[in-house]
């Protein structure tokens, strides 16, 4: 492909879910340039950018109409029309358009849809045009419409927002796709249709899906999104090598009010500072921050099993290290200047002391969650012999 010429790609409905982050992710694709078009448009500009591109992404479509007669018109019509204006261009560019699984069903909806992909299919036999037609699953991500025709958005709006939700079946099986998911395999289709060198690993003729998808009960869906709620409670963080668990978290936070970004922590104070959990995981252990007063020695315990891992972020201090079997002390002196991680193994009583003159602050990470019934840890000063 020549590097030099950028790919102009047409993308119809590009206010919407898809279209908005496609047009986000295009923004800084140095090899892409795009026109957008919506329902507000402009028809000139139709007519324009179906002369100039060089591939057409068609996104635009009815699914919430107030007359069912306007799925075919706003879903079979208005492919139509595209497809009407770029043969009338002489056009033969590659068109890719997202249709939907409930193209298969026997309802007004999926019956537009369908009647979409066979307009589209008979325009590429008839044209030689490459069509790419896929039937999305349900999609969710940032920027989907809550209360709208997505129930994962409309979950998490209404979890973040204190709203009740409607669940009648926890046990039904929704098959997923996330929105970056989407764009990338959008995205791709574009870049390897345009390049002669590229090995397309898609036949230009058949129904297509999103190579990744997801499956999860409504059940599951709910019960984990009620877990991102209180997360900021119990301070547990989502299992993010699920993939559909970490999407779904991502997908979580971007509906929560923007006066609800942040939220306290329990700061456990006394006259030597303070120690505060910021994060706890099944998985991955405890993650917190310490503030030791000037002067101020904390620690002067040792574990069985439990391990840590100390990393002194602002103000200077020394560590200090003895096996409890015997009496040599080993001593780190740290800074928030130097960034180094000291780890603390089992059997080692330690402490860690202040010797500045400010504040000492200390991220500290523990390989499991403090359990007060079973603490595995065992009071002993380092300078005891």
């Amino acid at each position: 492909m020549d590097t030099e010429k950028k790919i102009k790609v047409l993308i119809t409905g590009a206010k919407g879910f898809v279209g908005k982050n496609l047009v986000a992710t295009l923004e800084y694709a140095e090899d892409i340039e795009f026109f957008a078009y919506d329902i507000d448009s402009e028809k000139e500009l139709l007519e324009k950018y179906t002369k100039e591109c060089d591939f057409v992404v068609h996104l635009a479509g009815i699914n919430r109409p107030q007359n069912p007669e306007e799925f075919m018109t706003g879903n079979y019509g208005f492919t139509g029309d595209l497809l009407g204006m770029l043969e009338k261009a002489g056009n033969k560019c590659p068109l890719l358009i997202t249709s939907s699984t409930q193209a298969a069903l026997d309802n007004p909806y999926g019956k537009s849809k369908l009647a979409a992909e066979d307009i589209i299919f008979e325009y590429g036999d008839r044209t030689g045009a490459r069509v790419f037609v896929y039937r999305l699953p349900n999609v969710f991500g940032k920027w989907c419409r809550p209360n709208y025709n997505s129930a994962v958005a409309t979950f998490c709006h209404n979890i973040a927002h204190g709203l009740p939700i409607t669940v009648t079946d926890p046990e039904i099986c929704l098959t997923l796709v996330y929105i970056d998911d989407v764009v990338a395999e959008i995205v791709r289709v574009i870049r390897e249709s345009q390049d002669p060198n590229a090995p397309m690993t898609l036949e230009y003729r058949g129904i297509r899906e999103v190579p990744v998808t997801h499956k999860a009960t409504l059940g599951r869906i709910t019960q984990l999104l009620y877990g991102f709620k209180e997360s900021r409670k119990t301070l547990q963080v989502p299992d993010v090598s699920d993939s559909f668990e970490k999407k779904l978290y991502s997908t979580y936070l971007s509906y929560i009010p923007d006066n609800e970004y942040v939220y306290d922590l329990n700061m456990h104070c006394d006259h030597r500072g303070s120690f505060t959990e910021i994060i706890r995981t099944p998985e991955r252990g405890q993650f917190s921050v310490n503030i030791s007063k000037p002067g101020i020695t904390k620690g002067e315990h040792w574990h069985h099993t439990k391990n840590e891992k100390f990393l002194v972020v602002s103000g200077k201090g020394v560590i200090r290290l003895r096996n409890v079997q015997n009496g040599e002390v080993i001593e780190f002196f740290v800074s928030g200047e130097k960034l180094q991680v000291v780890d603390i193994p089992t059997g080692y009583t330690h402490n860690i002391e202040n010797l500045g003159d400010t504040d000492m602050v200390t991220f500290m990470w523990a390989n499991e969650v403090f359990n007060p019934d079973v603490p595995d840890t065992y009071w002993l000063p380092v300078s005891e012999k």
